[in-house]
């Protein structure tokens, strides 16, 4: 809906662009109210969604142009920064140009004659929620910012424009601020769904205040040391470098008051329903659909938050690998070039439900080595096909959000999960899935299956149909996990804890931490300590979140970025064509990840144009 709207410029006749005709009908300012919508990133683009491509979980072909994925590779600068939001260049939206616009509707939205008062105040509440997050998308990528709470008079001399940064701590209370003045006025949830699906809602603002207060908590922007001295010219000091315990608190509260409301609502969390297959479905499977569903399932229980102006059409080809249908062409119009290095593979949890590298059952050493899958594992391997350990005995989440060799790939016309001609990847040398150019192909091995809608279709040619869904912003299990996490850090592991971490590995089919932890790890009694369920907490949330743009912002978030993006980026030996050459574990990139690169840089013209603005430490 938001991608069809005109800008309120195009609707003034003879040309004449003035702001009092965009406010003259309710029609021209619902216009504008759209174009305030438009400045939300396309996140269900990978080259637009710098959480997906300027980090570590995928990883593409060195041909490869996407700006953000500079950002990765360490290329990162002050001349033209890649994805500068601050100004809208180099692959991304000029946000602040967004917050203007937000203004400009609040400013003259009382003017529009033939609106009852009580749309007017939903409206309101709408954009006051869009100058909300478009001030937290610029404090989570460069912390202290500009504040635009009113635009600047067109008379306003040098000075006046010439704004220093506010304290990080001013500029999340602001958009907590703004998040409450709105939430009083926005719909509980959307009734008119034909028309209106996709705008704010109160349980979409109660939710995104949660995350906005987590990540106000986390030890980034918490009494981070590392920001100890930065300051404005003035001397006003940018990061408050003391923990205040008390930000958990009100992050939890406000998770739980999110929680409560979208419960009270009816979300819950999505199960698939087979209802319109003729086929029975495998119990394997059924857990399959339930989490690549959540996601790929346009609107479904679980979705607070979809961004129509985010439609994940093409991300969807460059997740599924080529030749999957040996009756079809081996090139469909898919590339599989989205591709999970192998630390994300290891990420994932064994089958009973812990890391890999704690499971005293699971041999974490010899997970290179070469294995045949049997009848028993038909539902997720290819029976008879050799593959490496890796693959093996893995949680189903493994299975749901990962292709690769040898791998079941369930669905794109194909869904009778009993018979023998299950869709399955083949990527070594020679095979369908094989590098046959530069651009069209995994260089790990492994493709981002989870965000592949099962009802795609491959067609003969360069054909493939893709069922559109708007992209995930919110969903319930993010909501969940951000509350299991909050309320650890305030009163350690308890019943709220395990409740909310549980209910989301009981739809991934697996057991509870309690029980994982105490018959599977080698730390049996991990999760009974603040910082022990902390870590699984973690983990958790970057199984379950996987692939949605949640892993660098939270990576960034913990101060963990410089640990796991200072890991070197591994794959497969694509070059082989036999499997003992193919599972060597193979040196794609050596990413760096500095404290430098925890916020980004602001562009050094803005600050030879701000004499009042001082750059982010290490730039």
């Amino acid at each position: 809906m938001f991608g069809a709207c005109n800008k309120y410029l195009d609707i003034i006749p003879d040309n004449i662009a003035t702001i009092d005709y965009a406010f003259r009908l309710r029609s021209t300012a619902e216009r504008f109210l759209f174009t305030c919508y438009s400045y939300v990133p396309d996140l269900g683009t990978f080259a637009s969604n710098p959480a997906l491509s300027a980090g570590d979980e995928l990883w593409l072909p060195p041909t490869s142009s996407t700006q953000a994925w500079q950002i990765a590779r360490g290329n990162q600068r002050v001349v033209n920064p890649y994805m500068n939001y601050w100004q809208g260049s180099s692959g991304a939206n000029d946000i602040y140009e967004g917050i203007r616009q937000c203004n400009i509707f609040l400013e003259n939205i009382a003017l529009v004659p033939d609106m009852d008062d009580y749309e007017k105040k939903r409206w309101i509440a709408e954009v006051k929620f869009l100058k909300a997050y478009y001030h937290f998308w610029l404090l989570r990528s460069y912390g202290p910012i500009v504040l635009i709470k009113e635009n600047l008079p067109v008379s306003a001399g040098p000075d006046e424009v010439k704004i220093p940064r506010s304290p990080v701590d001013s500029c999340f209370d602001y958009v907590v601020q703004l998040l409450d003045e709105a939430a009083s006025d926005l719909p509980d949830k959307i009734d008119n769904e034909a028309s209106e699906l996709g705008r704010v809602t109160k349980a979409i603002d109660l939710s995104f205040k949660a995350y906005v207060l987590v990540t106000a908590a986390s030890p980034l922007f918490n009494g981070n040391q590392d920001y100890k001295g930065f300051a404005n010219r003035d001397g006003t000091p940018l990061f408050n470098t003391t923990v205040d315990p008390a930000k958990w608190e009100k992050a939890a509260a406000a998770c739980k008051t999110a929680v409560e409301f979208c419960q009270s609502l009816g979300y819950k969390l999505y199960y698939y329903n087979p209802q319109l297959l003729q086929y029975d479905l495998s119990d394997t499977t059924m857990i399959q659909m339930n989490i690549r569903n959540a996601i790929c399932e346009r609107w479904n229980s679980e979705i607070i938050w979809g961004n129509t102006n985010s439609p994940a059409t093409s991300i969807q080809a460059s997740a599924t690998p080529r030749g999957l249908d040996p009756a079809k062409s081996s090139n469909s119009g898919t590339s599989g070039s989205l591709a999970p290095p192998l630390k994300i593979a290891e990420m994932f949890y064994s089958n009973h439900g812990v890391p890999i590298t704690e499971d005293k059952t699971w041999d974490y050493a010899g997970r290179f080595r070469l294995r045949t899958a049997d009848s028993t594992d038909k539902y997720t391997l290819k029976e008879g096909y050799i593959t490496a350990q890796l693959n093996f005995d893995r949680e189903p989440r493994y299975y749901a959000d990962l292709g690769f060799d040898g791998g079941i790939w369930y669905g794109q016309g194909h869904y009778d999960d009993k018979g023998s001609d299950l869709l399955y990847v083949s990527s070594k040398k020679g095979q369908p899935a094989a590098p046959i150019n530069l651009a069209a192909y995994s260089t790990t091995g492994y493709t981002a299956k989870k965000l592949v809608n099962f009802n795609n279709v491959i067609g003969d040619g360069n054909t493939y149909t893709v069922q559109y869904y708007p992209w995930p912003m919110i969903r319930l299990a993010d909501l969940y996990l951000l509350y299991a996490e909050a309320q650890n850090e305030v009163s350690g592991p308890g019943a709220e804890v395990y409740k909310y971490i549980d209910s989301v590995r009981a739809r991934a089919g697996l057991p509870s931490v309690a029980e994982s932890w105490s018959n599977y790890s080698r730390n049996p009694n991990k999760y009974t300590t603040k910082e022990g369920m902390r870590d699984i907490i973690h983990q958790e949330r970057l199984i379950e979140m996987a692939f949605e743009g949640q892993r660098y912002w939270d990576l960034r978030r913990w101060k963990e970025a410089t640990t796991e993006l200072n890991k070197p980026i591994t794959g497969w030996d694509l070059d082989q064509s036999e499997p003992a050459g193919y599972y060597r574990q193979r040196l794609i990139f050596n990413q760096t990840f500095t404290t430098r690169d925890y916020l980004w840089p602001l562009n050094e013209n803005t600050i030879l144009a701000n004499s009042k603005l001082v750059q982010n430490p290490g730039w």
